[in-house]
């Protein structure tokens, strides 16, 4: 059938065959021609349309649409048959398919084509009409804005998610410019230190530099993610690394450190609490939260978090990405590396393969690209106070600081440079704590700098914040009527002797006891040196640092696969 019959529209310019727009380019000419008379000779049309072969008709109708359009694209030849979008059912049987995509398949249970065919059929089955074909339904269903079918099935939220415009994101020109953090859990299992039992998986926080594509640190801890945990996280990334690398036994140089001047992070409840919030304020860090439900704005270290687990997956005890990856391999029963060992081994990847490797979207390595953008753009910031500079992201309470000292979930705390505080007795002051050992708190002072506080009975000994917390969930649901802090460490006391005898049995009683003060002892029951008092020389504010140098096994095949 020739264009310009009225009975079907034109296609799109680009969807044209070769076939058809040729037949189309070789006819312009003369249709042109022809066009361009006020008036045809019906000799001329009927040579013409003969050396076209057309009949004399359809030239004339080639003519016609010519005039309206004087394009080429006005006389390509149509398909025969219905224009697309052309529906040929009867109004009721539209009516009914109509109704059920709406009522069946346009839901958030997502019901499959089938149920929607079958509730099609029933419907026009009782009102004696013929149903459809499952390609006319298929057809109807693939009229519908994809947006509008995704809305409706996964709500808008996903819709939102694909098919919103996406904006670029931040720019950074220089390093430390963005600084992005996220955490994941690890795809392997780790073993105690002691019995070589598996604990189960770690979590891995990571700070990476947009700029360089360099990680300017990580933790690795069984804790999840939380505020204290972040601020190790960060302190660890913005300091220099030397004594970090020298306490691992790490010779490798890692020069990316630095304050960051944006921190690109996603909507986690570490990340909005109020001692994170304040210990960016505090050092001039500008937080930038990403839209939620939005993990393209995180692209950088989602596909960093990618590779380092790419990676793991060649160490013994790994999980795998999931579990049909993993097959029947025995993640426990291979297992064999501690969380220190782990952690140096992540070490040496980071600082040899990943930093020197050239990175497909830079054109360099990554620390290559850094050391070029520090070149250009100056050394980087560092914290005035580095012994100070984890203390401001700790999280903390409010507390009246008395004669008898401070008192702290429940245990008191002590030490004579509280005395020139009491002159202001109303007064309260942020009290900062460490959740991994509780034997010590630090006051922040007025101006600045913070007073370490040990117990105020210096023969209790370290636990965590975790430990207490159990002991006092398991004292109320004894009904005791007051939770003092003799009670507590009794039963902290009594947890770690029932711990330590289901230790050897138990994965849960051996991640619990992991979870302890380094400074403990075994069985907790050993008197506190300086150092697990809380006490140091000048009340110098210290962090203790829980941190031993692994053993490392050697001469096994998966480590220079894996180092490789």
């Amino acid at each position: 059938m020739a264009a310009g019959t009225g009975k079907a529209p034109a296609a799109r310019l680009l969807e044209i065959g070769e076939k058809h727009w040729g037949k189309a380019v070789r006819r312009e000419a003369a249709v042109r021609s022809l066009a361009m008379q006020p008036k045809n000779n019906r000799a001329i049309v009927s040579a013409t349309a003969r050396d076209l072969g057309l009949s004399a008709a359809q030239l004339y109708r080639l003519i016609r649409v010519y005039r309206a359009n004087p394009v080429t694209q006005s006389i390509v030849a149509n398909r025969p048959g219905p224009a697309k979008g052309t529906r040929r059912l009867p109004v009721e049987i539209e009516a009914v398919i109509t109704q059920a995509i709406e009522a069946t398949f346009l839901r958030r249970e997502r019901p499959t084509l089938e149920k929607l065919l079958r509730e099609i059929r029933t419907t026009c089955q009782e009102a004696d009409l013929k149903p459809p074909s499952r390609r006319a339904i298929s057809v109807r269903i693939a009229a519908i804005s994809p947006k509008e079918i995704l809305k409706a099935r996964e709500g808008p939220e996903a819709a939102r998610a694909r098919f919103a415009l996406v904006r670029s994101g931040l720019r950074p020109r220089a390093p430390l410019d963005i600084v992005q953090i996220d955490h994941t859990k690890v795809d392997i299992q780790l073993v105690d230190d002691l019995a070589r039992a598996p604990l189960g998986r770690p979590w891995l926080t990571v700070l990476l530099d947009v700029h360089s594509r360099s990680l300017l640190g990580f933790t690795v801890s069984f804790d999840p993610p939380s505020a204290a945990g972040v601020a190790l996280a960060i302190a660890q990334g913005v300091l220099p690394k030397l004594a970090w690398l020298q306490e691992r036994g790490l010779t490798l140089a890692w020069q990316m450190h630095g304050t960051p001047r944006i921190l690109h992070l996603d909507n986690g409840q570490e990340f909005h609490s109020h001692a994170f919030r304040r210990g960016c304020q505090q050092h001039g860090i500008r937080i930038d939260y990403r839209p939620p439900a939005t993990p393209r704005f995180g692209g950088h270290i989602e596909r960093l978090m990618g590779t380092l687990m790419t990676r793991v997956h060649a160490l013994p005890g790994t999980t795998a990405s999931n579990v049909v990856a993993r097959g029947d391999y025995p993640s426990e029963a291979k297992a064999i590396l501690t969380l220190r060992e782990f952690e140096r081994i992540l070490a040496l990847e980071v600082l040899g393969p990943y930093h020197q490797d050239i990175h497909s979207a830079l054109g360099k390595s990554p620390a290559a690209a850094w050391a070029a953008g520090i070149a250009a753009a100056g050394p980087s910031r560092l914290p005035a106070d580095p012994e100070a500079f984890v203390l401001d992201f700790l999280p903390f309470k409010d507390r009246v600081v008395h004669r008898e000292g401070v008192r702290l979930f429940n245990i008191h705390y002590f030490d004579g440079a509280l005395a020139p505080l009491l002159d202001s007795s109303d007064r309260k002051y942020r009290v900062k704590y460490d959740p991994r050992d509780m034997s010590s708190v630090f006051v922040e002072l007025p101006g600045r700098g913070h007073i370490r506080l040990p117990y105020a009975d210096l023969g209790k000994p370290p636990v965590s914040l975790w430990e207490h917390r159990n002991a006092v969930r398991a004292l109320r649901e004894q009904a005791h009527q007051t939770v003092d802090e003799n009670a507590i460490f009794t039963a902290i006391k009594e947890q770690r002797q029932l711990l330590s005898e289901a230790q050897a049995r138990s994965k849960t009683a051996r991640r619990a006891a992991a979870r302890r003060p380094a400074a403990a002892s075994d069985q907790g029951l050993a008197e506190p040196t300086d150092q697990q008092s809380g006490t140091s020389e000048g009340n110098t504010p210290v962090i203790a640092d829980d941190a031993r140098v692994p053993v490392v096994v050697e001469g096994e095949a998966w480590k220079t696969e894996f180092l490789s």
